[in-house]
């Protein structure tokens, strides 16, 4: 006999189910830590190859995943009667084919591929190259007029080399100077000015020839072997004019690598970076030129985003939609660490994948059902640039407008219960609330994320969302577990920072405690049946950036 167990849920749901008397609270079934469990292992064996787009473990797992939703009972989710939403993707494989030399007169740095430059090209083109391109240093690479920040101060960037720092500038508070300014930039939190795609973007729109970040390891928020990974196939979306817009070359290059290119320079590295954190900063031409060219392997290929359905039970609501999403993929077969060249990516996402199963079969059980229809969205290529979330984005299945959240799933906690959880991005929106109720129900905290200077708000599916202004929710189990030291927690998850994260290290482990998958599946199951059940849609906070736009959204609607 089934189990299930009863919640007095969201003071805000029940409310959503208004009337004169209030309806009993949904009951809710348990969550399957062992079918997670299940199909995490079949996701991350070495059979799938690592789940790479286009390739034999993209195959594998688009079928599984079809097969586990019609199991479970769900709808296609294409309005084509299908479970995929297809995603045309170029894959680009760069080889070297003359290496980065900086010079100056007879004097040269020379860069070695993949030691001490990870570079590739976003163009769709057979080669790329840049020869004897100005190098000039512009801090850390921003224009954000809303804090009256220009780091490049009218220089004409075109066909240069731009060097630049990671992540935001750090600012000092003056009324504090050891800590960060929360007016600038976030103060410790990244926004998007200090992700290294938006470093990319901005240099290819003035023009640049050439865009390297230089990897430092505490901003990024990763070592420089995870960054070595975009020297293997990476994918884009397929544009009209082939991705030209973009810059020839970007890379990334070590802080080594870079304080010699300063010296032959005559500059002194740190002294332009600390420079680099004011307001004042101008742009500094270095002196020196730089010469690289690539030459691609070039494949396009249809990837698929999985999608099924659970029909609203409400006629009036099932035309609105909540999204709960997870990435499907990893990065395959690659360079060989140990002996193992298969990136199973267990954690990144397997385990994500797997949730998102679980809670499709746990929504199926539900009483009362939701009301409105839920969506449950597997993506495609995150890994390679969040693109099979922003091409759902900009090609949603179902109106935006009609689409009151989402909510994301990117690596599940499998070390045991906490008693925190952590929001990315605590604050931007009421879905917040949502996750409060929920928390308080399970005798756990709310807390904002501890390394907001790693730019996790930025780093996974749900950001694609927010840039279509549809409320968006990442969330993650905390760093206080029960039964555990204080620090346990935040240790182990360096631990997979530093040793398994984007490695082929990244498999089942024999000591995961499924309890904290499946306490954190429960909340993300009840906070989405609370919106799907809700009296209003969520809405922005309102000093986010996404507000006005979803606003006017919602008023032409």
């Amino acid at each position: 006999m089934t189990r299930h167990i009863s919640t007095a849920l969201l003071s805000v749901a029940l409310a959503a189910c208004g009337g004169p008397s209030e309806p009993p609270a949904p009951t809710f079934p348990p969550i399957d830590g062992q079918a997670i469990l299940e199909h995490i292992e079949v996701l991350a064996s070495d059979e799938f190859e690592g789940r790479a787009p286009g390739m034999k473990g993209e195959a594998l797992t688009v079928a599984y995943l079809t097969e586990q939703f019609q199991k479970i009972g769900l709808q296609p989710g294409n309005t084509d009667g299908t479970f995929v939403q297809k995603v045309p993707l170029v894959g680009i494989t760069p080889a070297e084919a003359t290496p980065m030399t900086v010079s100056r007169g007879s004097r040269r740095v020379t860069l070695k591929y993949r030691d001490d430059i990870a570079a590739w090209t976003k163009r769709v083109v057979d080669a790329v190259s840049i020869e004897k391109s100005e190098l000039v240093f512009v801090g850390y690479g921003v224009q954000a007029p809303e804090f009256e920040w220009d780091d490049y101060k009218g220089l004409d960037v075109k066909g240069k080399t731009l060097v630049m720092l990671v992540n935001d500038p750090p600012v000092p508070d003056p009324a504090n100077p050891a800590e960060l300014d929360p007016k600038v930039f976030g103060g410790k939190a990244m926004t998007y000015y200090g992700r290294w795609t938006y470093k990319y973007d901005i240099g290819a729109e003035k023009g640049a020839a050439a865009v390297l970040v230089v990897h430092e390891t505490g901003p990024a928020g990763y070592p420089f072997s995870v960054v070595q990974g975009n020297v293997n196939e990476g994918f884009d979306l397929v544009m009209p004019d082939k991705n030209m817009g973009k810059a020839a070359i970007q890379a990334w290059i070590t802080l080594d690598k870079a304080k010699e290119i300063f010296a032959l320079a005559g500059q002194d590295f740190d002294k332009l970076k600390q420079a680099a954190v004011t307001r004042d900063f101008t742009p500094v031409p270095l002196g020196v030129t730089a010469s690289m060219s690539l030459e691609n392997t070039l494949r396009t290929i249809d990837s698929q985003n999985v999608v099924a359905k659970l029909e609203g039970s409400d006629p009036l609501l099932k035309d609105e939609y909540v999204v709960l999403t997870s990435h499907w993929d990893h990065f395959g077969r690659g360079t060989p660490v140990g002996g193992d060249d298969i990136y199973n990516g267990a954690m990144d996402n397997a385990s994500g994948t797997a949730t998102l199963l679980e809670i499709a079969r746990a929504f199926t059980q539900v009483q009362p059902p939701p009301k409105r229809s839920v969506l449950f969205l597997a993506v495609t290529a995150e890994e390679f640039g969040l693109l099979g979330s922003r091409y759902y984005a900009e090609n949603p299945i179902y109106p935006l407008e009609k689409t009151l959240a989402n909510v994301n799933m990117d690596g599940m906690n499998v070390h045991g219960r906490t008693t925190d959880v952590v929001v990315i991005g605590l604050g931007a929106s009421t879905l917040d609330d949502y996750v409060r109720a929920v928390a308080a129900e399970q005798a756990r905290v709310v807390k904002p994320d501890a390394e907001p200077e790693k730019g996790f708000y930025y780093r996974s599916d749900h950001f694609n969302f927010a840039k279509v202004w549809v409320p968006a929710l990442y969330a993650e189990s905390g760093v206080d577990y029960e039964g555990r030291p204080a620090g346990w927690g935040q240790q182990k998850r360096d631990e997979y920072t530093a040793t398994h994260y984007h490695a082929p290290s990244d498999d089942v482990k024999a000591d995961w405690d499924m309890r904290g998958v499946m306490q954190d599946a429960e909340l993300y199951l009840k906070v989405s049946y609370g919106v799907a059940n809700a009296a209003t849609f969520p809405e922005w906070s309102p000093a986010n950036e996404f507000k006005a736009k979803r606003d006017e959204m919602m008023r032409k609607k």
